[in-house]
């Protein structure tokens, strides 16, 4: 048996990108990490305010921004430019050797746009494939990949894609070389019983216990697709999965929730 490498995979949360203390610790707590490792993140609430300030009226639905064409050059602006770019700049400050990327960049991440069901998100791209090759070429070099969560279809088009999915395809695809932690880090502690108490976290969750948790209404709206997008993910290779605060990236002892099968 071929005795793989730990790759550490995380996704940060648009809350945390929003604010510069929340910024701080988690460069903080991600120089910690020991080895080869990958962040994907989201975009926050500047992409929304920019729209505004240019006239637009951000469309949401069930959470996921539509995306028509002003709204994709607004959201490439700030996640593969303006945030993308202060990640990279930060975590270099931490002596992190970082690259910022999107899915276009060396053809990382193909997609397709999503097909029309009963709604039409626009130009919101579902994942075809991630380049293996071209992720372990620059890991290989010590670089640590950031993406953020625009990604290409091959013929010239842009997408805007969901960051926790894209953090998934990710994770699962780099397994084939790599034995893969794929960290969710927000502003909550873990997945918890009552939202409204940060103290009731549950620290181990299967499917058994989250489709329990769904019935009886426990599972906040939000976290849904995360969990359903996470546990895909350990079907599909990932070695585990951990969801809670930052903090849990250089201290894996504090309270959070771990998935298992």
């Amino acid at each position: 048996m071929i005795n793989k490498q730990q790759l550490t995979v995380v996704k940060i949360g648009g809350d945390i990108v929003d604010y510069d203390e929340l910024l701080t610790s988690f460069y903080t707590h991600f120089k910690a990490i020991s080895g080869p490792a990958i962040i994907i993140h989201g975009g926050g609430n500047k992409a929304s305010t920019l729209q505004e300030q240019l006239g637009y009226v951000p469309v949401k639905v069930d959470g996921r921004r539509v995306t028509d064409e002003a709204t994709l050059e607004v959201v490439t602006m700030v996640y593969a430019g303006l945030l993308n770019k202060k990640l990279v700049a930060g975590l270099q400050a931490k002596g992190k050797n970082t690259i910022g990327l999107s899915g276009a960049d060396g053809d990382a991440v193909r997609a397709h746009k999503r097909e029309v069901t009963t709604v039409d998100y626009g130009l919101v791209g579902d994942i075809d494939r991630v380049n293996v090759s071209f992720i372990n070429d620059l890991l290989s070099d010590g670089k640590v990949p950031v993406f953020s969560a625009i990604t290409h279809d091959g013929n010239g088009q842009l997408l805007n894609t969901n960051a926790d999915t894209l953090a998934a395809k990710i994770a699962v695809a780099m397994s084939s070389l790599y034995n893969v932690q794929l960290f969710y880090c927000f502003t909550k502690p873990g997945v918890l019983e009552d939202v409204n108490n940060d103290e009731s976290i549950v620290t181990r969750i299967d499917k058994g216990l989250y489709k329990e948790m769904k019935t009886a209404g426990q599972i906040f709206e939000g976290m849904t697709p995360k969990l359903d997008t996470a546990f895909e993910a350990l079907d599909q290779g990932v070695m585990r999965v951990h969801l809670g605060e930052v903090d849990i990236l250089s201290d894996n002892t504090i309270k959070h929730t771990t998935l298992c099968l």
